[in-house]
């Protein structure tokens, strides 16, 4: 067996029970020190990577992309999920081969969305939608790799906040052959455990970017797997941005007596 499919075996099995957080790094340094915080799998962040590169979310290519994903891959030994926003094309098969390109990467997992990048009609209609996660579906199944394959709706953070229409989507992207479902940007608890119902036994991703919720709390309405998207890199940047302002307007450096010492930082990467 190679690496990759004990990858990939390891994070179906991750999903199989429980609840796990699957943090989001945004380059190999934040990568390389989740592992060491003993976290037992990673998801990509499109919006903090973009981010890293100074760029808004959204504003990378699918190149750029297959590179950063080769070298994260490469750089820890835990199953990393890609998140691979929209596949990087409108048409099934433009999603395919991104897909396919993708699972060559070394990852053991990826996302889809449904967001059309059309504020008039910000989802993409639902017959096609579809069509993309089977697309998607059978480039995974092509590629000999049992990359696990989440399916977004993303009606609560495009402005169309409709929970049965995610739900109808969510349970069609499920019987496409999607293995966990996500819908972003739910604040209610009745809502994720009406998501988690509808679509058992398979599996339902939550994202955390605020604390409306614990992990116990998600634990206990069954969901399975709890992700931060670009939370940890906004986090980050609000550090830096806090002390290069405190800087820039008050000719101080009190954040920066606060920070981690460059002999302790070392030492996380020695």
């Amino acid at each position: 067996m190679s690496e990759l499919d004990e990858r990939c075996g390891v994070f179906h099995r991750l999903h199989e029970s429980g609840c796990f957080v699957i943090p989001n790094p945004w380059n190999v340094g934040s990568a390389r020190l989740l592992v060491q915080l003993g976290f037992k799998a990673l998801a990509t962040t499109s919006s903090g990577f973009a981010w890293s590169l100074g760029r808004v979310d959204g504003g990378v290519s699918v190149d750029e992309v297959l590179a950063h994903l080769r070298e994260l891959s490469a750089a820890v030994p835990l199953p990393i999920s890609a998140d691979f926003e929209g596949g990087f094309a409108r048409d099934p098969q433009g999603v395919a081969r991104n897909v396919a390109s993708a699972a060559a990467t070394g990852i053991a997992g990826l996302s889809i969305e449904d967001s059309s990048g059309d504020s008039a009609n910000p989802l993409f209609d639902f017959p096609l939608a579809l069509e993309r996660i089977h697309a998607a579906r059978e480039a995974i199944d092509t590629s000999g790799h049992r990359l696990v394959l989440t399916a977004r709706s993303e009606g609560f953070v495009r402005g169309r906040p409709d929970l049965t229409e995610t739900i109808r989507r969510l349970v069609a992207y499920k019987e496409a052959g999607a293995d966990c479902l996500f819908a972003p940007g739910l604040r209610n608890t009745s809502d994720i455990k009406a998501i988690v119902d509808a679509v058992a036994p398979k599996p339902v991703n939550v994202l955390m970017g605020s604390d409306f919720a614990t992990v116990a709390t998600l634990a206990e309405l069954g969901v399975r797997r709890i992700s931060v998207g670009g939370a940890l890199a906004r986090a980050a940047w609000s550090g830096f941005l806090q002390a290069a302002r405190e800087i820039s307007e008050d000719g101080t450096f009190q954040s920066l007596g606060r920070a981690i010492s460059g002999g302790d930082m070392n030492k996380q990467f020695s």
